[in-house]
């Protein structure tokens, strides 16, 4: 029997910290293996995951001894919460400490499409020297539609208006009137409104059965001609065929994809496309925000542990 079980890469001092305490079992690649995971879950009283580890109902059952499940980062989406709940399991996460790095990672992608750095360093690298080819658009003057008005979105769109963009939101439980609308000076706007004027749209919705294919044939029509999508949220809020199309057809200009419907993702038409740029889900992967991550979530599987109230419950 451990204490704590980690199940995927996540490492720093503060689980070293953790360690001096407490037996944790440290298997990096166990979500890979469903039977070895069951096992390991039902010998643990606390278990620490990122995204991979699907922890579901079934498995959740098999945890016989569990009290804790952290989740080092903000979505819950591959936890099943409500059968953690049923058990009398806390779930912690920790839904601001990466946010910041987010934010920045998604004007980063907007600053790479509209100055077309990726493609522009790969063709300098062959020898060329393509100055008009790789014209680009000023972020300053245009506008950014944030779709999905959290704490990502609002950080996203402070530095959106830092860069002179005007800003339009889209959420359904922001009002025109709320403190963090009228920190960026933003409009609140029906979301086929946004689509229609932004000149650069970024995903910020979270993946709930609701918003599964959110951005679908029909919302990616409503966009505006020439604009560029940026989803540094979930990939399954997108349907990536519909994406695809509108890429193709030069509609949307570009895209910057931080996450997919299928992580790690199967060859796809995207590979081959110079105006799309691929990232490999690491937004929220920076030195600081891990560190603040990590910190949080083995507070809260200590705490809980030691039977305290976590600070960022489910």
């Amino acid at each position: 029997m451990s204490d704590i079980l980690i199940t995927e890469k996540i490492q720093g001092l503060a689980i070293d910290a953790l360690g001096q305490s407490y037996d944790v079992k440290y298997e990096p690649n166990l979500w890979q293996n469903d039977a070895a995971l069951r096992d390991a879950v039902g010998k643990t009283r606390a278990m620490i995951v990122r995204n991979q580890t699907q922890v579901t109902r079934a498995l959740i059952a098999g945890g016989n001894s569990l009290k804790v499940i952290g989740r080092a980062g903000a979505g819950l989406d591959n936890i099943d919460v409500a059968a953690a709940c049923e058990q009398g399991i806390v779930v912690t996460s920790t839904p601001e400490q990466n946010s910041l790095s987010v934010a920045e990672l998604t004007l980063g992608l907007m600053l790479a499409l509209a100055r077309h750095i990726p493609a522009a360093d790969r063709d300098t690298r062959v020898g060329n020297w393509s100055r008009q080819k790789f014209t680009g658009v000023e972020l300053y003057g245009s506008t950014v539609g944030i779709v999905g008005f959290g704490r990502i979105g609002f950080l996203t769109a402070m530095r959106a208006q830092a860069m002179g963009m005007r800003v339009v939101i889209s959420d359904p439980v922001v009002g025109p009137d709320a403190a963090t609308v009228n920190a960026v000076g933003g409009y609140v706007l029906p979301l086929e409104q946004v689509l229609g004027a932004a000149d650069f749209i970024c995903c910020h919705v979270p993946c709930t059965p609701s918003t599964r294919l959110f951005f679908n044939a029909d919302r990616f029509a409503q966009t505006k001609q020439g604009a560029y999508f940026i989803n540094t949220s979930r990939g399954e809020v997108v349907d990536e065929l519909a994406l695809a199309s509108v890429l193709k057809s030069k509609h949307l200009a570009g895209a910057g994809l931080d996450v997919r419907s299928t992580e790690p993702p199967t060859a796809s038409v995207f590979d081959q496309m110079d105006n799309v740029i691929l990232t490999p889900h690491i937004a929220a992967f920076t030195d600081q925000a891990q560190d603040r991550v990590i910190k949080a979530v083995c507070l809260d599987v200590a705490g809980v542990l030691e039977g305290k109230t976590p600070n960022y419950p489910a």
